[in-house]
Formats: C-alpha cells, structure tokens, sequence
C-alpha cells in the first residue's frame, strides 16, 4: 500500500496570503504561461490544418480528438504513475515534451514537409503529456498549499486559465493574421519551455512516497481508484455530469473554427478575436467562484454553474455575420461563467474530500470518463458536420450541452447546501 509523509503544512506556506507564497506564486507563473501556449494551439493547429493544408471538417475534428484521446489510452496508469513518482519532475518533463512536439511544425513546414499525419502525431503527443501534467498538478497542489488555502489557489489557477482562453485565441488568430498559423506554434513552444524553468525554482519538498508493499501490481493501484470513485456518491455523480457536458462543449467547439471561417467568412483574426470574448465569461467566474460557494454553499455553487453552462448554449447556433455575433458571444460569456465556477469548487473539493495518497488514481479515474468522452464527441461533431454540414452539428452538440444540468439532480448534491469534508466512511 502507498503511504504518504507529509510535512507540517506551516513549513511551505508563509504568512501573508498565496501572493506572498513564492513556491505557488512559481506553480501559478508557470501553468499561467503554458495555458496561452495550450489555448494559441486550440486556434491555431486547425487554423494551419484549415488554410495550409486545406484540410476538411472531419479532418480538423479528428485533430481535436487526438489531443484528447490519451486519456482514454493511458489515464488509468497514468495516475497509478503519478501516485508513485515525485510530481514536480512529471510536469518538467511533460512541459518539455510539449514544446519538442509545437516546436516540430514551424520547422517541418520551413522544410516544406508538413501533412495532416505530423498534426495528428503533435496533438496526441501533446495530449500524452498533457495526461501526466494535469494529474501530477491535482496532487501537486495539496502538497504546496494547506486545506484551507486550496479554494483560493484553485480560484487563482482558475482564473489565469480562463484569462488564457482570452489571451491564447486571441493571439493565435492575430499572429496568423500577420505572420501566417504555423509562426503562433512557436509561440507555444516558448510558453511551455518557460514553465518547465518556474517549476525548477519550486523549492518545496515533496512528500516521501514509501510502497509499503514492493510487490503490489498496478492493477490493484488503478482498481483502488476506480472503485473509491464509483461507490462515492458525490464523485460518481460530478463524473458522469462532467463527461456528459464535455460531449456538448468539446463537440461544438471542434468544428466552431470550421463554421466561423467556411460558413461566416470570418477572418482569422475575427476568428481569434471571438474565441476570446466568447471565454471570457471564465475570467469572472473563476474570480467569484469562491464567493458564490461561500454565501451559497459549496452544493448549490455546482448547480448555478450548471445552469449557467448548459441553457445559454442554445445561443450559439444563431451565430450570424456583423451583429448576429453578439449571440454566440453572449453565449460563451455565461458558459465560460458557469464552466470557470464548476471547476473551481469540484476541484478543491476533490483535492480536499479525497485522501492524499490516493488522489492522482482519484482525479485520473474521473479525468478517463470526463476527458475520455471529448474524443468521442469531436469524432461525431465531424461525422456530423461532414454529412449534414458544420452549422447542424453546432445545433445538435449545443442542445445535448443544455439539458445537462438535469444530471446533478441526480444523487445527493441537490439536497445539500455545502459537500461534505470528508467521505462518510471516514
């Protein structure tokens, strides 16, 4: 069995708040810069798929799936992984594979050499690593900050990662614009080159993981975690809602570039420009996440950002040119809104709700189902579009995203005021 020595939590946090904390302050610098990179990449490789390669719809929604679909390969053993290995060398190595892999486009395309095979191998190879990262980061977090601290530092990473959604799309749509798709790649290359420098200059300890039992498989590891979230109330019901609403989300958003170039005729920058204000709303949400839990209680917080993420996707399919924007803008605004508060609470309560040594199976665990659908939908908003044309499958994906607020009713959240601190069986 896995045990876990933690230090005294007063030993890595000084007085004086997370802005004073210099190791979280590093974490945050450094997940800050790499998110732009990740969020110039979600515009920018269908764009170089779309106006270098002229790829088709289908093709540029296989794309989206690839980065997503190592979760569904690797993400059981990769938070067995990560239970086992020391964190913070996880997240440098995953942030340098991610810049050897963004880094290979602008020099395959110098070089004349560039194919929709190279893309697809970048966004898996991404998507890997990206895998290790996020689960490592979940467990990292508890290991820098005290319980207590944990809603605010998941409210400030939050944040920064929704400020990115602006920033990145923006960015990417500008840098084609001026100096063509494939440039704003080298943009995401330096971004994660310069996290992996903030997270060396982390100086806090990490904890000492001693196996217990040297012979005990990775099976039995993975099976732990699956099995605490499947006879857990709470984190079965968050799973099954999470998957469920990134089926809507992802499936619109893998063919929304498509549609707003080939159908609005929108130009890159226009493009990039309102990717942004669309995920703008998770600016505010991540800012007031931690407010509405307090004054609302945690519970009925993930019912608000559920509501809010769901209806208002019914605004997006009445996208039209000039102020026929506006709608999906609107839209986008209130669903980053919702999405940014959701993540915010479901993250420091599981962080906070779950034991430490089993919190990388945990988050994975839930991870395989909730990323795991992304692929999937990417795949059937491309089938769809390609056979019924790219604006049918904005409707469908929209509408599915809508009615997936009725699945927390589902299980104990809606009877609560706050979730609990602790499983009952503790």
């Amino acid at each position: 069995m896995t045990t876990v020595t933690r230090d005294d939590p007063t030993d890595v946090q000084p007085t004086g708040g997370l802005l004073r904390h210099r190791d979280f302050r590093l974490l945050w610098a450094g997940q800050a810069v790499s998110s732009v990179g990740s969020n110039v990449t979600t515009v920018a490789l269908p764009l170089v798929a779309v106006a270098v390669l002229d790829a088709g719809t289908f093709q540029v929604a296989v794309l989206t799936a690839a980065a997503w679909l190592p979760w569904l390969l690797i993400g059981l053993p990769a938070g067995a992984w990560v239970d086992r290995l020391p964190r913070r060398p996880v997240m440098v190595v995953c942030d340098l594979l991610c810049a050897a892999a963004f880094l290979s486009v602008p020099l395959a395309a110098l070089l004349g050499r560039l194919t929709i095979a190279q893309l697809l191998v970048v966004a898996l190879s991404a998507g890997a690593a990206r895998v290790f990262f996020e689960t490592a980061d979940q467990v990292y977090l508890p290991v820098l900050l005290r319980p207590g601290q944990l809603p605010e530092g998941n409210a400030k990473l939050q944040a920064t990662q929704t400020v990115s959604y602006v920033v990145g799309p923006g960015l990417a749509g500008l840098i084609a614009q001026l100096t063509g798709a494939v440039a704003a790649l080298l943009l995401d290359a330096l971004t994660f080159l310069l996290s992996a420098v903030f997270l060396l200059r982390i100086r806090t300890r990490e904890p000492r993981v001693r196996r217990a039992e040297r012979s005990r498989s990775l099976r039995r590891d993975i099976t732990e975690g699956l099995r605490f979230v499947i006879r857990d109330p709470y984190l079965r019901v968050l799973t099954v809602f999470g998957a469920a609403s990134n089926i809507g989300l992802t499936g619109y958003q893998a063919v929304l570039v498509v549609f707003l170039v080939r159908e609005l005729r929108l130009e890159p920058g226009l493009v990039g420009a309102l990717v942004g204000v669309m995920s703008a709303g998770g600016i505010i949400g991540a800012l007031l996440a931690t407010t509405v839990a307090r004054r609302c209680g945690s519970a009925r917080a993930l019912l608000i950002a559920a509501a809010l993420t769901g209806p208002p996707a019914l605004l997006i399919p009445l996208a039209a040119p000039g102020v026929g924007l506006a709608w999906p803008a609107l839209g986008g605004l209130l669903i980053g809104l919702g999405v940014a508060i959701g993540n915010v609470v479901k993250g420091a309560f599981r962080q906070t709700y779950t034991p430490h040594h089993l919190l990388g199976r945990v988050t994975v665990s839930m991870h395989l189902l909730n990323y795991g659908t992304i692929p999937l939908a990417a795949v059937l908003a491309g089938a769809i579009g390609a056979r019924y044309g790219v604006g049918t499958a904005i409707v469908v994906m929209t509408a599915w995203l809508a009615l997936t607020p009725l699945i927390l009713f589902v299980g104990p959240i809606r009877r609560r005021r706050d979730l609990p601190a602790a499983p009952a069986a503790s």
